[in-house]
């Protein structure tokens, strides 16, 4: 799978992809990971890539020629799924949104930054807008590396056990049971007996009825929906 991100600040998107396990899944070539800086594109000498808004709203709006220069640039070199543009006014991103894209081959990310990007970018070229909330952060950088951590940790031998990813909370809607490790008992707070028990039916059984109180006490809007269906 191939990410391309889209940003006029590169550099914060370095940490989030130097780590870990979306490291290792590069170093393996599983996934390629790679950050444009929209500044290269600006069609001026003094690299401007933002002008004022018609109309006289506050804030600075990014400029459609050095999106679409790269873009179109991009577009010619290979085929993409999807060009998703991280706003607060999109789709908001859940574990089903993100197991389809884990599907797809070559992805485009554009970060939106000041008060957004201009309108037309956003009709001509982008496929999909993504939110990951209700609230508003000064570029879509951190957005978009939420996104592409959620989408690589899905795709197949990224993940030692690939087993553990189907198990995440909201792969079925419901949240995870609680987890447990050594030491058994710590100053008398013991694990449940039952995940000691070696007995894989009845741990099965307790993990799903625990996950179902669970989402029913700290997510009643998820239960709501299980229910319903």
């Amino acid at each position: 799978m191939r990410i391309d991100i889209i940003t006029c600040l590169p550099s914060l998107l370095v940490s989030p992809f130097a780590h870990s396990i979306l490291k290792r899944a590069q170093d393996k070539k599983i996934v390629e990971v790679i950050v444009h800086d929209l500044r290269d594109y600006a069609t001026d000498k003094h690299k401007k890539i933002d002008d004022y808004a018609f109309g006289g709203e506050a804030g600075m709006v990014l400029m459609i020629e050095p999106i679409a220069l790269l873009i179109n640039q991009l577009k010619k070199e290979r085929i993409y799924d999807e060009i998703i543009y991280m706003t607060p006014d999109g789709v908001q991103m859940n574990q089903n949104i993100v197991n389809q894209l884990s599907l797809l081959k070559n992805i485009i990310i554009l970060c939106g930054h000041y008060k957004g990007v201009d309108q037309r970018v956003r009709d001509i070229f982008i496929t999909k807008e993504i939110s990951i909330g209700d609230y508003v952060l000064s570029g879509g950088e951190l957005a978009a590396a939420v996104l592409t951590d959620a989408i690589i940790r899905l795709i197949p031998n990224v993940l030692s056990d690939e087993t553990s990813a189907l198990t995440d909370t909201f792969q079925d809607d419901l949240l995870a049971p609680p987890v447990y490790t050594r030491p058994a008992n710590f100053e008398g707070y013991q694990v449940p007996d039952v995940l000691l028990s070696g007995d894989h039916n009845k741990i099965s059984e307790w993990r799903e009825n625990i996950s179902m109180q669970r989402t029913k006490e700290k997510r009643p809007d998820l239960w709501e929906k299980i229910i319903k269906e």
